[in-house]
């Protein structure tokens, strides 16, 4: 039995002295943490000092990015130009359908006239009329066709090459889809092709 109070003096010292050490670390521990969190303080007083001006100048930083949203978006000159050509397609698709409305409303029927040679030239003019019309409506197929094109953002690019197309020619020409050395290809070879024929 003594034998089991000594064990168990020994475990109530090493108890003791575990105790003892957790408490003197602790004691020194938390003059470590007194210490530092003395230094985090002060490191959190220089930071907010550095802090404060830095703040004020995000409101002038926004402030630029502000103005510079303000400003208007300005076009390249080929996207000035190709905004140029719809507003001019647009206006000659407006006039040619007012054109053939008016002609469909004044195109004489058929008349008989008591002179032949009168007939003849009623006939003849209605005719011309009609071809004339014809053509415009034909100009009128490519003028829609060339508003989808810019609608879609392919216009100004060859169909046959892929290049783009010179501004002075789709100035000159808006309807055109083959760019310049493309074209006098195509019109060399249909001069060859009607020669041979």
């Amino acid at each position: 039995m003594a034998k089991k109070a000594k064990a168990k003096v020994k475990a109530v010292k090493k108890k003791t002295t575990k105790a003892k050490a957790k408490k003197s670390v602790c004691k020194t521990s938390k003059k470590k943490c007194a210490t530092a969190k003395k230094k985090t303080t002060v490191k959190k007083k220089t930071t907010t000092a550095k802090k404060k001006p830095a703040t004020k100048k995000k409101p002038v930083v926004a402030a630029k990015k502000k103005t510079r949203a303000k400003k208007p978006l300005t076009l390249s000159r080929r996207a000035k130009v190709i905004h140029q050509v719809k507003q001019n397609l647009l206006s000659q698709r407006a006039s040619l359908l007012k054109e053939a409305e008016e002609t469909l409303s004044t195109l004489p029927g058929e008349i008989n006239f008591p002179d032949m040679g009168d007939q003849a030239t009623a006939e003849t003019d209605r005719n011309f009329i009609l071809r004339l019309r014809d053509r415009e409506r034909m100009l009128l197929k490519k003028i829609e066709e060339t508003i989808e094109r810019i609608d879609s953002a392919d216009y100004g690019i060859c169909e046959e090459c892929g290049n783009k197309i010179g501004l002075k020619r789709l100035e000159a020409r808006p309807v055109t889809t083959y760019c310049i050395e493309c074209k006098t290809r195509q019109e060399e070879e249909e001069r060859i092709a009607e020669g041979a024929g």
